[in-house]
């Protein structure tokens, strides 16, 4: 893809209700700029797939959509081919529509949980916390290590940029000079994600989600999206007044990698992992 061929993928992305972040659309090809595909029927966008490979044995794929009016014609399983080809040789991960598990299962990927969107809730004010800090003011290099062990493979350019885009914000919570956790909070074409939310346990969970949530329009829906085998960051986001939007599977081709789930809150990004 081009840039403007990347714009386009998040517009179709929109336009299938994925609500997709103000910058994703620059954000993302910082993870592989080479892993946004695009299919033309001459000179017609008919088919996108991303296949975001993160080094040489983990991947990601999302933004699998086949334009409406082109759909059931096989353009579809060509993308689909043309990102796996790119991707061989990797343990490969996506969030996917529940009811179309049967065909990714065709492709080799297993059900490894599911995520679940929660939206809605109430703007708090910003907690006063002792150890609560601006992300800008915490090293890279600590929330660089803190954000490894939630993912399979280093991702540091798009993690660097992610933390800092415009209409953004991020805290942290420092306790004796060690990141206890940290999220992010952006601003999409409806309400606001909050994504990633990573915590050592849910005390500190959830003073993070007040503080990014006070960032917020009270009048914008806040979006939160959860693994579903996190008891704790479910009761938080009930809790918070949120009530489930809709649900992913999170489905792999290999074994599902070693990630803790138990502080894990809130998921970065459906498309690209």
């Amino acid at each position: 893809m081009t840039p403007s061929d990347v714009a386009l993928a998040v517009d179709w992305a929109a336009a299938e209700g994925w609500n997709p972040g103000l910058h994703d659309a620059s954000l993302y090809p910082l993870a592989d700029p080479a892993g946004f595909l695009i299919g033309y029927l001459g000179a017609t966008p008919v088919a996108t797939i991303s296949v975001v490979r993160y080094g040489d044995g983990f991947g990601f794929l999302g933004f699998y959509i086949v334009a409406p009016e082109h759909r059931g014609r096989g353009y579809g399983l060509q993308i689909w081919n043309a990102g796996m080809d790119y991707l061989k040789g990797c343990n490969v991960g996506l969030d996917g529509v529940v009811d179309q598990q049967a065909n990714y299962r065709k492709s080799g990927f297993t059900l490894a949980y599911s995520n679940i969107r929660y939206a809605g809730g109430t703007t708090p004010a910003l907690p006063e916390h002792a150890d609560l800090v601006d992300v800008a003011e915490i090293p890279f290099e600590a929330i660089q290590a803190y954000d490894r062990a939630f993912f399979p493979a280093a991702r540091d350019a798009f993690l660097q940029a992610w933390i800092a885009q415009p209409n953004s914000h991020g805290y942290g919570v420092m306790r004796d000079k060690r990141l206890r956790g940290y999220g992010v909070v952006r601003t999409c074409r409806v309400g606001h994600k909050i994504g990633p939310l990573y915590a050592d346990d849910a005390e500190v969970a959830e003073v993070l989600f007040q503080a990014l949530a006070s960032t917020t329009d009270p009048a914008d829906p806040v979006y939160l999206d959860v693994p579903s085998t996190n008891p704790a960051a479910v009761r938080l986001a009930e809790r918070c007044g949120m009530t489930p939007a809709f649900e992913t599977a999170r489905m792999y081709t290999g074994a599902a990698p070693e990630i803790p789930l138990s502080r894990l809150y809130g998921v970065t990004s459906f498309e690209i992992g």
